[in-house]
C-alpha cells in the first residue's frame, strides 16, 4: 500500500475554526429555524427545486425524509410543512445542484480532499458517476458501472470463504433495497450484515426482545395525546428529533406532565416555539418539561431504581393502588423475586449513584403513583452504555408495574435515529437472523441460507483490522466516521483489498479506503426513480411501525446515477452469475415484483402493493401494543439488574459524545449549535466550572483528551474547554471528532454497541 495512503490525519483532522459563544437558548424552534431552513435550501438547491422538495416531504404521495424516523401523523398532515430544520438541512444537501464529476476528482487527489474537515467534504455535492481509485492510485478516477460491478464480484468470487466479506447498510437504504441486499448476501453465503443499528439501539431491541418479545416500540404517535405522564430519558429532541416537540407540545395541552432526563439541560426539553404557529412565531414558548432530573452520566439504573423503590413505599401505604396488581398477575412472570431484590435496595446509595436529590426523587414518586398512561422514551443516551440493555429493562420494570402497556396512552418509545434504520432490521439487515426467516428464505428462493451467526458492526472492524475480512461493502453511510476508535477502525479499513460504498455524496469513508475503492453514486430519497419508463415508489418504516410509500419528485442531478434497488441486482446478477436461484431480472422490470416477494417471505406485509399505496400508509403487527408478550412463557419478564459504578481515579472524568445542533449523525450542516450558543467550532469539551478550577483552566484554554482502555493510549487533539451546566466529573464532545477516544473493546454487554457515553478520559493543556 503506498505511503499517501497513510496520510497522518486523514481519519479525523484537527481543525480548530474559531469558537465564538453566545448565550444559551431558551427555546427551540421558533423563528431563528424557518430562517435556517430557507437559507440552506435556497442556498442549495435554488428556490423551485428547494421548495419542490419541501412541499413533497413526509407528505402523503411524497417522499420520506432522509432523516430522522419520527413518525408523520396519521390524518391530516402540515400544509406549512411536514419536516424540521434538520430535515430541511437534510434535503438541502440532497437536493443540490453541485456535482461532482470526474473533473473534480482530477483536481483533487485523495490526500488533498482528506486534510478537509467533515463539513467541507460533505458540501462539496452530490457524486455524478461512479468512481475507482486503483491500488497506489492517488485519484480517483470515472469508471463504467459495468466495469465497477464486474470487478466487485471478481473480488467477491475470489475470496476463500464468504464470510471474508462484510456488507454494512446504513438507515438510509429503502425497505426494498434493504430486502435485496440480504437476500444477495445470504445467496452469496454469509450473515455478515452489520448496520448502524449495532451502534445505536442494539441495545433498545435487545432488552425489549428479551423482556417483552418484541425488540420495537409499543405506542404510535396518538398516545402522545393521551399519555397523562412522559419521561424522556437520555434524548435531546430538539436537535435529534425536532418533530417530537410538536407532540409533546400537543400532549402538553392534553394534560400530560412531562419528566426529562439528562446530563444537560437541553434547549429543546425545555421549552419549544412551533413555528407553525403565530405565538411560536411571535417567541410564545410552550413550557414542556415539568421536572428536569440533573443526572450524571449513566446514572439512569440508580434513578429509575430508586423511584421503584420510592413507589413500592407507597404501595405498602396503599396496597393495590399504587402498582398494578392484576397486570402484573396476569401479563408478568418474576415479580416476587424483583419486589425482593428492590426491597434490599439502599436508597442513599441510589441517591449518590444517579445524582438526584431526595426531594425530586419524592416528587417524581409522588407524580407517578396515581398515573397509569405512562410513556417512556428514550435515545442513545441510555444505549450506548456498558448496562444499556439492563437500563433499557429497568424502564420496562416501571412500566409493568404501572401496568402502562398494551392501553392508550402508554407503553414504550425508543426513539430511533435514522430514517428507515428500523424497516431496514425488519427486512433482515441483522447478523443474526433468526431461524424461522431463514428457513422462509429457502422456501421462497430454493437456496439454503447461511445458518452461523455473521459479524456485527464491532466484530466486522475487528476481522478487517485481523485480516480475516478483506472486501468491505457500504450501503449508504459514512462507516469510519460513525463507527468507535476511529485510528483502529481507518487501521481496518485500509487492510482491505477493496472499500466499496453507495452513496449520494462525498464523505471521509472514501478517503480511507482498501487497496481499491469504488463510490457508486445512487439517486436519493428525493429524485425521481425511472425504470422502464415508469416511476417507482419504496417504501419506509418508522419509528412507530408504520409502513409508508416514498416516491421522489426532483430530477436527478446526473444521468449516471442508479436507485439503490437497480445497483443491488446488477451487482447479485455480477457476483452470481448463473449459479443464483434469485430472479434478479424480475426485478429489474419493477419493484412491485420485489415487494411481492417481501409478502411471501416477511410476515404482517399482506397485500403489501396495494396496502402501501394508501395515503399514509399501514402498521405493522405489534405484539405489546395489542396486550400480549411473544415470549419463551407468552408473558412480560422483569429483571434484576445491579447498579453498576463507574469509578474514576484522581484526575478522570467521564466523558459522553453528543450531536451539535448543524448536524444528523455524521452529517455536519454548519459550524453552529446555538441552542448551547456555541458557534463557529466543534472541537470542544463541554465542562463542569468545578473541574476546569481543579485543573486550572479557563473558558478558551485548548486541551488534548487521553483515554487509557485496554492499555491503549488514545488521543484527540486540540479541543477547546467550553464551561457548562454538566454535573461535576462529567464532559461531553461532539462527534465523530471524538470517536478517536471510543475503545472498541468498550461495549455494552449482550448488545456489543460501541460504549459512546461512558468514555473514561483525561485532559491537559495542549503544548502550543
Amino acid at each position: 500500500m503506498s505511503d499517501n495512503q497513510h496520510t497522518s490525519g486523514a481519519e479525523n483532522p484537527e481543525h480548530i475554526t474559531g469558537l465564538k459563544l453566545g448565550p444559551v437558548k431558551q427555546s427551540a424552534a421558533g423563528l431563528p429555524a424557518i430562517i435556517e431552513t430557507v437559507k440552506q435550501v435556497v442556498g442549495e438547491a435554488g428556490i423551485t427545486r428547494g421548495w419542490k422538495a419541501l412541499a413533497a416531504m413526509n407528505k402523503k404521495g411524497g417522499f420520506d425524509c432522509p432523516s430522522c424516523a419520527w413518525p408523520d401523523p396519521d390524518d391530516d398532515r402540515s400544509a406549512m410543512g411536514e419536516y424540521c430544520e434538520n430535515g430541511a438541512k437534510a434535503i438541502a444537501e440532497e437536493a443540490t445542484l453541485k456535482k461532482l464529476t470526474p473533473e473534480f476528482f482530477a483536481q483533487h487527489s485523495v490526500q488533498d480532499l482528506a486534510t478537509l474537515s467533515d463539513f467541507e467534504i460533505g458540501r462539496k455535492g452530490r457524486i455524478a458517476q461512479p468512481m475507482y481509485l486503483p491500488q497506489g492510485g492517488t485519484h480517483y478516477q470515472p469508471i463504467s458501472w459495468d466495469e465497477a460491478f464486474n470487478k466487485i464480484g471478481k473480488a467477491l468470487n475470489n475470496l476463500a470463504s464468504p464470510d471474508e466479506a462484510i456488507f454494512y447498510t446504513s438507515g438510509r437504504t429503502s425497505n426494498e433495497a434493504a430486502f435485496l441486499y440480504q437476500l444477495f448476501v445470504r445467496e452469496y453465503g454469509t450473515n455478515n450484515l452489520p448496520d448502524c443499528s449495532n451502534m445505536c439501539h442494539e441495545s433498545s431491541g435487545v432488552a425489549l426482545g428479551e423482556s417483552l418479545g418484541i425488540g420495537k416500540g409499543s405506542v404510535k404517535l396518538e398516545d402522545f395525546y393521551e399519555a397523562e405522564v412522559i419521561i424522556i430519558l437520555g434524548q435531546n429532541p430538539g436537535t435529534n428529533h425536532p418533530r417530537m416537540l410538536s407532540a409533546l407540545q400537543k400532549a402538553k395541552e392534553n394534560g400530560a406532565r412531562i419528566i426529562a432526563v439528562n446530563p444537560l439541560p437541553e434547549t429543546g426539553l425545555m421549552a419549544f416555539n412551533n413555528p407553525q404557529q403565530l405565538k411560536g412565531l411571535l417567541g410564545k414558548e410552550t413550557h414542556l418539561t415539568d421536572i428536569f432530573l440533573h443526572i450524571v452520566i449513566n446514572g439512569d439504573l440508580a434513578l429509575l431504581k430508586a423511584i421503584e423503590y420510592l413507589l413500592w413505599q407507597h404501595e405498602q401505604r396503599e396496597p393495590g393502588q399504587v402498582f398494578d396488581r392484576a397486570f402484573i398477575e396476569n401479563n408478568t412472570e418474576g415479580y416476587n423475586a424483583f419486589i425482593n431484590d428492590l426491597q434490599q435496595q439502599n436508597l442513599e446509595q441510589l441517591i449518590q449513584a444517579c445524582g438526584i436529590s431526595p426531594e425530586q426523587l419524592t416528587e417524581v414518586a409522588d407524580l407517578l403513583k396515581n398515573k397509569t398512561k405512562i410513556i417512556a422514551c428514550w435515545a442513545m443516551g441510555l444505549t450506548q452504555h456498558v448496562n444499556a440493555v439492563d437500563t433499557i429493562k429497568e424502564i420496562v420494570n416501571l412500566l409493568l408495574l404501572k401496568g402502562s402497556i398494551g392501553k392508550p396512552g402508554a407503553g414504550t418509545c425508543p426513539v430511533r435515529g435514522h430514517s428507515n434504520v428500523q424497516g431496514d432490521r425488519t427486512m433482515g439487515i441483522y447478523e443474526k437472523p433468526g431461524q424461522q426467516f431463514l428457513n422462509n428464505i429457502a422456501a421462497n428462493f430454493n437456496f439454503q441460507p447461511p445458518q452461523h451467526p455473521g459479524y456485527d458492526v464491532v466484530e466486522a472492524i475487528k476481522a478487517m483490522h485481523g485480516g480475516k475480512a478483506s472486501v468491505f461493502i457500504a450501503m449508504g453511510g459514512n462507516f469510519l466516521s460513525a463507527t468507535p476508535d476511529t485510528n483502529y477502525t481507518a487501521t481496518a479499513l485500509r487492510k482491505c483489498a477493496l472499500t466499496v460504498h453507495v452513496s449520494t455524496k462525498l464523505n471521509r469513508s472514501h478517503l480511507v479506503h482498501g487497496d481499491e475503492a469504488l463510490i457508486l453514486p445512487c439517486l436519493g430519497r428525493s429524485d425521481k426513480d425511472i425504470l422502464n419508463g415508469e416511476e417507482q415508489i419504496v417504501s419506509c418504516e418508522n419509528s412507530m411501525g408504520v409502513v409508508q410509500l416514498s416516491k421522489g419528485v426532483l430530477q436527478p442531478v446526473s444521468d449516471h446515477l442508479l436507485s439503490e434497488p437497480v445497483i443491488v441486482c446488477r451487482l447479485a446478477k455480477a457476483t452470481l452469475g448463473g449459479r443464483s436461484t434469485v430472479n434478479w431480472d424480475k426485478y429489474l422490470q419493477h419493484y412491485d415484483h420485489i415487494r411481492e416477494d417481501i409478502e411471501r417471505t416477511i410476515p404482517g406485509f399482506t397485500d403489501y402493493n396495494n396496502r402501501v399505496r394508501i395515503p399514509g400508509g399501514f402498521y405493522l403487527p405489534n405484539c405489546n401494543r395489542e396486550g400480549s408478550f411473544n415470549t419463551t412463557t407468552k408473558k412480560a419478564h422483569f429483571n434484576i439488574a445491579p447498579v453498576t459504578t463507574i469509578h474514576l481515579a484522581e484526575n478522570e472524568l467521564l466523558m459522553m459524545t453528543i450531536r451539535s445542533h448543524d448536524q444528523f449523525n455524521t452529517t455536519i450542516y454548519g459550524l453552529d449549535d446555538r441552542y448551547r450558543g456555541i458557534y463557529h467550532e466543534r472541537r470542544v469539551i463541554l465542562m463542569n466550572v468545578d473541574d476546569m478550577d481543579r485543573r486550572n483552566l479557563q473558558q478558551g484554554d485548548v486541551v488534548d483528551i487521553y483515554n487509557h482502555h485496554g492499555g491503549v493510549e488514545r488521543i484527540a487533539h486540540k479541543f477547546i474547554v467550553v464551561p457548562y451546566p454538566i454535573p461535576p466529573l462529567c464532559t461531553a464532545t461532539y462527534f465523530p471528532e471524538a470517536n478517536v477516544l471510543v475503545p472498541v473493546n468498550s461495549v455494552a454487554k449482550k448488545s456489543n454497541t460501541p460504549v459512546s457515553k461512558g468514555v473514561v478520559i483525561t485532559v491537559r493543556k495542549a503544548s502550543s
